[in-house]
């Protein structure tokens, strides 16, 4: 046996390892760990690990990549008539690009563009000893990682993920998703491609995005038309769109220009002799930018964006980088005469109106006893954001306050002579008192049968006022609602042939159980005691006669009508209703209304975009007309018999069209004039066998207008705006708007009318007494005379 151990003997202690063994297994560690994370890296930035790196393109998103491009409008006859885009872009083929312009950017940026696949190692590496030594020499981007990062924003936004904040391993980590793009890019486009993607992305400065908008920007050319100059230039533009931007900083510009052309020289793209020769040319510029919204300011576009985005919205589309083709139904040569219509009568009118309060010695603006207005530009100012803009910023200050209303400083402000704008020295009451002399205007023509907006003049210059008349202004229509009142009666039994005495009335009548009284007056405050035709006494806008019809047929039925053929504005039932003065109506409800009657009693609901493409041309939404009936087709036809006794029955208030060129081959045109009281507002609805037109003029408020009817009823400011158009649209045989008549009525009337001719200078009796089983065939044939009223 052995003897035991003992205890205070030490045990033999284990042989330690050299610690160059412990070292390897640690490098080892390292090593493997090292080459783990170099694996697994790029698949954890692409597939964002944990949000840690941000979001990375998806394939669907390389294989088509969305880049903003700016959508356009058309005309119904295919005139482009503007864009709206946030980055103005244009993609043009590689084909229509300038070899000098790919040239010029293969030897700045990427000179073995055609030998990498995406990532040039030799560039990196170039780069990497660069950040080491402090002797930078280029960077290691290609054009492949440059498009990668100018498609897919790789260093913004939802891009960045939570890694995204820390400086220096957020760059390495966008460096890393460029890399990863760039490959997948090269896998899946050819360099051709590639090229192409890249010039119609790049931003090149003053708002300019991809190389056709930057051509007509700079150079006022297309990308296959650049010289060689040209192209340096723009591509030296690419590393720094401000700095080197030609218009603001030419001597850093040219600076840059020249080492484009010296590296094309270097790459053999350009012979010596040649690039030192463009080193020596002064840079030429034709510079022109493009606003975010360009194209003619007019005010149709106002109502075309409003329309295209709220469609948008509901469609998830946006119109402002969705490359949209917007086909509207406005006719560029009739919105071009129509606006010309309003231009040279405005212009007119103003110098009239102008003389005439200044021959009075006082402004415009006055109240209903003649008199100036005391203080009316003042409180006129404290309405304005101006006004109140000052008043927060010098709030407890009414010193400083008044001090800002009254600097004066140049200030650019439209005006009817020259170019249209003029510099004055202002102060801010200076101007708005400036433009409150001014007379406006809105005007619009629809064709009744499909809806279609043809022409559209919200104002007089959209530059210096933005406000539309057409749909956004809403005023007192006057007699041009006089329509609506015998539309009534004629839908309720009426005869256009039966008769109401031109005599002084009393329309009783209660409101909020108060008993009132109302005597309308004749514009003439005179009456002729005549038993009057409803057409003679619509035609001649007799009063007396409109009131007593809207007391038989109830004002509150007048309004009903109205609202049926397309007034949409509230209106109160009211006696005086049937003068207009029962709610503010636009232009464009009262063409809509209009419409009604030319179109057989359909109503048509006015449409101003007929269809929306992708920016491929596929056509992704149509927008068809929408007819609904509102009154039937025979009150329709004798609503028009009623508007051509404007100028068929004697004293009609549309005669003076007799002055212009609109009567040929048998035309009939129908209208009706309207005046408000005070004479602040002018109107004038014609129609024709083609289309119906609507014109008001009036000053910015209601107090400011003419004094009387010889210079303020509709039939003299807005009825000339009429017959110009007319007689510019009859005259330009591409429209296909011709003279004519209306067409007879198609169907079988379904009932008698009485109508007595009568002499039309002096009483008779009766000559003839006639039953028309079809009255308006055989009017529209001439068989019947008009029926006059003494």
């Amino acid at each position: 046996m052995s003897a035991p151990k003992d205890p205070k003997t030490p045990a033999t202690p284990r042989p330690r390892r050299p610690w160059s063994n412990r070292l390897a297994r640690a490098a080892w560690a390292v090593f493997v760990l090292g080459v783990g994370t170099f694996l697994l890296y790029p698949i954890l930035v692409s597939m964002n690990f944990m949000f840690l790196f941000g979001k990375s393109p998806s394939l669907e998103e390389l294989e088509d990549p969305k880049v903003e491009q700016p959508s356009e409008i058309y005309t119904a006859d295919g005139v482009l008539i503007g864009k709206y885009f946030r980055e103005n872009r244009v993609p043009v083929p590689l084909s229509k690009m300038s070899p000098l312009l790919i040239k010029a950017l293969i030897a700045t940026e990427d000179i073995r563009y055609y030998d990498h696949s995406g990532i040039d190692l030799t560039a990196l590496a170039r780069a990497a000893t660069g950040v080491v030594t402090g002797n930078k020499s280029g960077g290691g981007s290609t054009i492949t990682q440059q498009l990668a990062k100018n498609l897919y924003n790789t260093r913004r936004g939802e891009t960045r993920g939570g890694l995204g904040y820390i400086p220096v391993v957020s760059t390495l980590v966008s460096k890393t998703k460029e890399w990863l793009t760039a490959v997948e890019l090269e896998r899946r486009y050819t360099k051709e491609e590639i090229l192409r993607m890249y010039f119609n992305t790049v931003e090149y400065g003053s708002k300019a995005y991809g190389i056709k908008v930057a051509a007509k920007t700079f150079y006022s050319t297309s990308p296959d038309s650049l010289t060689a100059d040209q192209a340096a230039m723009l591509v030296g533009m690419l590393n720094n769109p401000t700095a080197y931007n030609p218009r603001f900083h030419p001597e850093a510009a040219t600076k840059r220009r020249n080492l484009v052309l010296t590296r094309m020289g270097q790459a053999g793209f350009l012979p010596k002799a040649e690039v030192a020769s463009l080193q020596q040319q002064p840079i030429a510029l034709k510079y022109q930018v493009e606003k975010h919204i360009d194209g003619p300011p007019t005010y149709f576009r106002g109502a075309v964006s409003q329309f295209v985005n709220a469609w948008c919205e509901k469609n998830g589309f946006d119109m402002y980088r969705d490359g949209l083709k917007i086909y509207t139904t406005i006719d560029s040569r009739m919105q071009q005469y129509a606006e010309e219509s309003v231009q040279d009568r405005m212009k007119r009118l103003q110098q009239q109106f102008d003389r005439f309060w200044k021959n009075r010695g006082k402004n415009p603006w006055i109240d209903e006893n003649g008199n100036e207005i005391p203080n009316f530009i003042e409180t006129q100012m404290k309405r304005t954001e101006q006004y109140k803009e000052l008043a927060a910023r010098y709030k407890g200050r009414p010193d400083l306050l008044e001090v800002a209303l009254n600097t004066k400083r140049p200030t650019k402000v439209f005006t009817w002579k020259g170019d249209g704008d003029t510099t004055l020295l202002l102060s801010p009451l200076d101007s708005l008192a400036y433009y409150k002399h001014f007379l406006h205007a809105g005007m619009m023509t629809m064709d009744p049968f499909t809806g279609h907006i043809k022409a559209w003049v919200g104002g007089l210059n959209y530059r210096f006022f933005q406000y539309d008349h057409v749909k956004q202004g809403r005023r007192q229509a006057g007699s041009t609602f006089k329509p609506f009142v015998y539309l009534t009666a004629l839908d309720n039994g009426y005869s256009p042939c039966d008769r109401i005495r031109d005599e002084r009335v009393t329309i009783k009548y209660v409101e909020n159980g108060k008993s009132m009284e109302w005597k309308p007056d004749n514009v003439t405050r005179e009456y002729t005691g005549s038993n009057m035709t409803l057409r003679h006494a619509m035609a001649r806008s007799v009063n007396s006669v409109t009131a007593q019809l809207t007391e038989r047929v109830g004002w509150e039925n007048v309004a009903k009508y109205a609202h049926k053929v397309g007034i949409k504005s509230p209106l109160l039932s009211v006696p005086s209703i049937g003068l207009g003065s029962g709610g503010d109506v636009s232009v464009y409800e009262m063409v809509n209304a209009y419409s009604t009657f030319v179109n057989q009693g359909f109503q048509s609901e006015p449409l101003i975009v007929t269809r929306i493409e992708d920016r491929n041309g596929n056509v992704i939404k149509q927008f068809d007309p929408k007819q609904r009936r509102a009154i039937p087709s025979e009150t329709a036809w004798l609503m028009l018999y009623m508007l051509k006794g404007g100028m068929e029955e004697p004293g009609g208030t549309s005669q003076a069209l007799w002055d212009y060129e609109l009567w040929k081959n048998n035309n009939q045109i129908g209208g009706k004039t309207g005046t408000t009281s005070n004479y602040s507002d002018g109107w004038y609805m014609g129609v024709t066998k083609d289309l119906v037109t609507g014109v008001w003029v009036g000053g910015e408020d209601r107090s400011i207008h003419f004094e009387g009817s010889q210079q303020g009823e509709g039939g003299r400011t807005a009825l000339p705006i009429f017959g110009k158009f007319m007689e510019k649209v009859y005259q330009d045989p591409d429209l296909g708007i011709t003279m004519g008549p209306f067409p007879k009525y198609p169907g079988k009337i379904s009932r008698k009318y009485i109508c007595v001719t009568e002499a039309p200078r002096r009483r008779v009796e009766p000559v003839d007494s006639i039953v028309v089983d079809n009255l308006l065939e055989n009017l529209n044939s001439g068989a019947v005379a008009v029926p006059d009223s003494l």
